[in-house]
Formats: structure tokens, sequence, C-alpha cells
């Protein structure tokens, strides 16, 4: 393994001066832009800016993590809060929505803070982290329910802990003879992939359980050849790779996008889980697509990539109600003995056949 002495912080920006001097934004957008990176929080690690097209004014990585005017435009059927995670949190960092699995937010901090996150009101540097005596009841509520069959590690971002405070909950965890599974969210192969080093796969793989580590990946230029390489390192320490995508108007909302992104993700280990609807966040709007649109792209993508490399497209209903899928319906009628079917070409066939 490598890297094992390697910082624990990179360069970053982190101000809207920043930006203007690493031509990101114009001066005259400094104003705006000012006053979004004081409503919500800006770091862009230095292994992010190596991946951004400058003389790209429509580059689908820049538009992912640097802040745009967009976000001070607040609509009605947008909230703090759009997938409820706080109407099912029992204790301070458990989300209990589904009856047999948590997630564990550990920490406020990211590597990198995503312009669409969900989360956006609740991530920050100055947020809070969990304090020792909070893990050890949220670990308590694990223990007293029987019912959870898997813990996520989420945040935040929990792979920008240290390497010890990880071993540590890892080791509490490895004692719930209930909890089969532990995964894994995480942004840092992607943004940060100097921080997954020989400590932190060592903490990691200190665990008992089942391990997943789902990395969140929206566009195939995010999978550098420093990405390609943590991926293999994780893989082949017995860790398994999903990934999470969000559709995102202006960055992957096209069929051609998706299909070079999944298939170079299946290349790399990584497994597509999930295409995310992106969710009503503040400040989030011009990056909304319509759901009939996220259909007619999955309905294309089945008809040209292999299965292996499909994800569920799935809504997380606003106000806590949990992930429904979006799958395309491919049943245009519904007949009395038999059903009308589209296949991926746009013809229609009757199933079950009528005989000659």
């Amino acid at each position: 393994m490598k890297n094992t002495n390697a910082p624990h912080r990179a360069k970053s920006l982190t101000t809207a001066k920043a930006l203007i001097e690493s031509e990101l934004i114009e001066k005259k957008q400094f104003k705006a832009i000012e006053s979004v990176v004081k409503k919500y929080a800006l770091n862009i690690p230095n292994h992010m800016l190596t991946l951004i097209d400058k003389h790209n004014t429509s580059d689908p990585i820049a538009k992912q993590v640097v802040p745009s005017s967009n976000e001070l435009i607040q609509k009605n059927n947008e909230f703090s809060d759009p997938i409820g995670d706080e109407k099912h949190s029992p204790v301070e960092g458990i989300v209990h929505r589904y009856k047999d699995r948590v997630l564990f937010k550990l920490n406020s901090a990211c590597a990198v803070y995503c312009r669409f996150c969900f989360r956006r009101e609740m991530v920050g540097p100055g947020k809070n982290q969990l304090k020792q005596n909070e893990i050890d009841k949220a670990v308590d509520y694990i223990k007293s329910h029987k019912e959870i069959w898997e813990v996520i590690l989420t945040g935040g971002d929990p792979l920008i802990l240290s390497p010890a405070k990880i071993q540590r909950l890892i080791s509490q965890i490895n004692k719930i003879s209930h909890v089969k599974i532990l995964r894994v969210h995480t942004r840092v192969p992607i943004a940060a992939p100097h921080l997954i080093n020989e400590n932190l796969i060592k903490a990691i793989i200190s665990s008992k359980k089942t391990i997943y580590i789902s990395i969140h990946i929206n566009h195939e230029r995010e999978i550098s050849e420093k990405t390609v390489k943590i991926c293999k390192l994780l893989s082949e320490n017995g860790i398994a790779l999903v990934g999470q995508t969000v559709l995102l108007k202006g960055v992957n909302d096209d069929t051609d996008v998706l299909e070079k992104l999944f298939r170079k993700m299946m290349e790399n280990r990584i497994l597509p889980y999930y295409l995310h609807h992106p969710d009503l966040a503040k400040g989030t709007s011009h990056f909304s697509v319509s759901i009939s649109h996220g259909q007619e792209i999955m309905k294309k993508l089945r008809g040209s990539v292999s299965g292996l490399a499909l994800p569920n497209y799935m809504l997380d209903i606003p106000g806590g109600y949990g992930k429904v899928p979006l799958t395309p319906n491919h049943i245009m009628q519904n007949k009395k003995n038999s059903v009308i079917i589209e296949d991926v070409h746009g013809i229609t066939h009757e199933y079950p056949p009528k005989t000659q």
C-alpha cells in the first residue's frame, strides 16, 4: 500500500476571493458568490481543481463544486431537510427510516461541498461532529434494536475522519452480533483520493462485517487515474464498491454521458447502484430535471448498456417517506388475457404471444 504518510488535508479553495484568483469565477461575480459562500459551505480540494476545465463555461465538474448565484434563488417547494432525516432520528447521529438499517451520521464536514447536496443546510466545517459520548449513545441504540442488519456510515463524509476514530467506531460495531453489513458513503475517492491511505484502509478492514463502500460519482471525468488506483486498492483489500449518481441538469442528464460513466464505473470494479432523482434542497432548482426526462434516459440506457451497469432510478419522497423506484413502465396496455409491452427499441409486443 502507498500514501501511509499522506497529509490529512490538501490545499483547498474555501473563499470567493480564492475562486477569483483561481479563475473559476469573474470579479463581477464576487458579491453574489460571497453571499452564497456565507450561506453554504465551500471547499474545493486541489485534486478536484485538476479535474476542472477552466476554458469550458459548461464544465460538468465545475458545475458541481463551484458556487453559482442561482443558489440564492429559493423556491417554495424546496426544503432544508428535503428527505426528512430529522423525522426519523431517535438519537443524535442516527436516522432509522427503514426497519433493517440505519444511517450513522458521524460528522458534518466533507472533502468537497457539492452545490446540489440535499444536506447542504446541515454540512460545513463549522457544523457538529459527534462527540464520543454521542457515538456511544448511537451505538447503544443499534445494540438495542435487534432488527438492524446494516449500518451505513455517512455524514458529511466519514472518510475525512482520522483512521483512529474510524477504527474505534468499527471496533464498537464489531461487537454487535445482529449487524452483518457495514456500508460507507463517501466522495473521498473522487474528491481527495490522497486521504485513502494504508492506515485508513487498515481501519476499514478491521471490520468483522461485510463491507461495502458507496462512492458518489456523477461524471466519468471524475474517475481520474488516482481514483482508479484507489478503487483497485480498496477492491484488492476485500471491499466491495458500489456507486451512487445524482441526475443533474447540465452535468449528466444525457444518455451518452451516463453510458460512459456507468461503463467506466464497471471497468473499475464499481457497481452502479442508484441514479438519484435530484432532491428538493434549497437553492438547487438549476439542477432540476423532470421525472419523465429521467425515465426516457433510463429507457435508452436499458438498450445500450449491460444490465450490470444499469442502476436503479430512485426518488426520495420529500418529508421522510422513503425511496421509490422510478423505473420506466414498459407495459403499455393491460388486456383481459395478455399485456402489450414495449421493447428497448420502442416496438410493442403482446405477451404471451398469440399462437399461430
